[in-house]
């Protein structure tokens, strides 16, 4: 008789759950691979139909993104040659380079907004979360229910209301209105998730901690962060995955100084219509300040989502 483990799967069930992975990650993973590839098209390539999937790749979609150019006469471009490769490319189309796009502007504002709610949205969560898990309040849970139903309204709900106040208060189109919009969106979602964590840290550290003459707040420095790691690591990806991407404040709230990616990505204009390899270029660009703060702590989610299933 062979022997059978309940536990244990059997090789036929990793394979098919192996499998399973595999075909889902390809599935998820396609629509990113054809994003950057159209970037490294040329605009003919991008529309042609059916698809081309052998193409000769070009930088024109990336030099499109973040330099303006403008069109001039046969004769201007006779007598100045081109002064770099970037300039060699877009002569095939009678223009010369003018100087830079507003695309890495409006990329530094996703990253000074983005990186800045997420920083004030987990601190702030931290601080609240920790006061709920460890003090009697009253209303307590009351009050996490009314924390938690600000993320239940749609944005467009309160995005005129909103624009109306900033417009009074002369937050709007600037990186402090947009940072304290995000927090106050993100923090719901930052004080829910850092509470189930906390709450898995035993009191008893703290309690030791305090014996051994630590204040509150040394012992939720020393004790409690260092413990609660994970979690925070966990919660500031999903409140920068918000912040980073989100679109429907971004194109109302801001104009010019404060105008992040999302909105700026959509209106590039090139030869006849939208750019399409310039708009590829620009979200794979754009991708990756999230996609490389999330292999960072990789890690940390993994423990964060599994944090607490198990109890003893």
């Amino acid at each position: 008789m062979s022997s059978f483990s309940v536990t244990e799967p059997s090789k036929r069930s990793k394979w098919m759950a192996g499998s399973l992975v595999i075909i889902y990650a390809l599935v998820t993973m396609l629509p990113l691979a054809w994003i950057m590839l159209t970037g490294f098209k040329s605009p003919a390539d991008a529309i042609s139909y059916p698809p081309k999937m052998v193409f000769e790749p070009t930088l024109e979609g990336y030099v499109n993104l973040f330099t303006t150019r403008t069109r001039q006469t046969q004769d201007f471009l006779a007598n100045n040659p081109p002064e770099n490769w970037a300039d060699e490319i877009v002569r095939q189309y009678d223009m010369v380079i003018v100087g830079p796009s507003k695309f890495g502007e409006r990329f530094m504002n996703s990253v000074i907004i983005g990186f800045g709610s997420t920083f004030l949205s987990v601190f702030l969560g931290t601080l609240a979360a920790y006061a709920f898990s460890r003090f009697k309040i009253p209303l307590a849970d009351d009050l996490l229910f009314f924390i938690l139903s600000t993320r239940m309204m749609p944005p467009i709900a309160v995005a005129i209301p909103i624009f109306l106040m900033y417009r009074n208060i002369g937050l709007s189109d600037t990186h402090l209105g947009m940072i304290l919009l995000y927090t106050a969106v993100n923090i719901s979602l930052a004080v829910w998730l850092l509470k189930g964590f906390i709450d898995e840290i035993p009191r008893e550290y703290e309690e030791a901690a305090l014996i051994d003459g630590y204040t509150r707040f040394q012992a939720f420095y020393k004790v409690v962060l260092p413990q609660a790691a994970t979690g925070i690591a966990s919660t500031a990806i999903f409140c920068l995955i918000f912040a980073w991407n989100e679109y429907a404040f971004a194109v109302l709230l801001t104009s010019a100084t404060a105008q992040t990616a999302p909105p700026f990505i959509p209106t590039i204009i090139g030869v006849g219509g939208l750019d399409w390899p310039a708009v590829a270029a620009g979200a794979t660009i754009f991708l990756l300040p999230v996609m490389i703060f999330t292999i960072l702590l990789r890690k940390h989610l993994l423990r964060g989502i599994t944090f607490g299933a198990v109890r003893k």
